[in-house]
């Protein structure tokens, strides 16, 4: 039974989203010890450290979303696309699927592996301060539609009933727009998080069910308007959008400031 880890990165004029695959793939090295598998349509330095390369077509040309780095914007393509393909495409029997701003620093997923079941993911996220609330939008994928769940890192066995759910998730990504329409989702933009949620839903008959279960460990993030500040020996410090200045150490966390993120990796190069 084979074990590892998928990254799927596509840069724009913004992120390095490859750079940043590399520095997520060190730490799953050093803290999971899994192989990593690449999905990109750039190239590779050969010094990156992937296990396994894919190339595809850069499945995006026309989406495009808003990087912010505190009151930074940016405007650029975004290639979220490609998840869906996660089956077909993982090399492995048992993978765990994660963002390459998702940045391991504990053995805690590890877990996963000593599951019966076939799939988990996260359906809630906290804040690193621990004050601020989700707001609706990261808890419902609408204001009248269902709770969300988070595809930031997810884990998945090849069996029947995964395989059926990848392909209801590619089928709803290539018919955003009627279930973003069906579902009240008023962001044109395609998004994994609910997608995923979508299909689970209809996997589940339209209720709320036992399946997926969550994943053994909590989904820390901060925010695209949140301050990357500096990290050194597994210790970030983040100065929050209010001011609040927080520094974690040992925690998996979600770092949606992308720009922020390159910048604390090209520092520490």
């Amino acid at each position: 039974m084979t074990r590892g880890v998928l990254l799927f990165a596509h840069n724009n004029s913004v992120v390095d989203y490859v750079k940043q695959a590399n520095f997520c793939c060190q730490q799953i090295k050093k803290h999971l010890n899994l192989p990593v598998c690449l999905v990109t349509s750039n190239d590779v330095p050969n010094k990156y450290v992937f296990d396994k390369i894919i190339k595809v077509e850069n499945p995006n040309q026309q989406q495009t979303k808003t990087f912010n780095d505190k009151a930074e914007r940016h405007r650029s393509l975004w290639s979220n696309q490609t998840r869906p393909g996660a089956y077909d495409l993982s090399p492995y029997d048992e993978t765990i699927v994660m963002d390459t701003d998702f940045i391991v620093e504990n053995n805690n997923l590890s877990k996963v592996f000593d599951s019966e079941e076939d799939f988990l993911i996260n359906y809630e996220a906290q804040h690193i301060d621990f004050e601020s609330s989700m707001t609706e939008e990261m808890q419902y994928i609408s204001d009248t539609a269902i709770k969300m769940c988070w595809a930031t890192v997810f884990y998945f066995k090849k069996t029947k009933r995964t395989r059926i759910l990848f392909d209801l998730i590619a089928h709803i990504r290539d018919n955003w727009e009627f279930y973003r329409f069906k579902y009240q989702i008023t962001n044109i933009n395609y998004r994994n998080d609910f997608a995923f949620a979508i299909a689970l839903h209809m996997m589940n008959g339209f209720v709320k069910s036992n399946w997926p279960k969550q994943l053994p460990c909590k989904l820390f993030y901060i925010t695209d308007r949140d301050t990357v500040e500096s990290y050194q020996d597994n210790q970030w410090r983040f100065i929050m959008q209010s001011g609040l200045k927080c520094r974690v150490q040992d925690i998996n966390i979600h770092i949606m400031n992308k720009i922020g993120l390159n910048r604390i990796i090209d520092h520490n190069e």
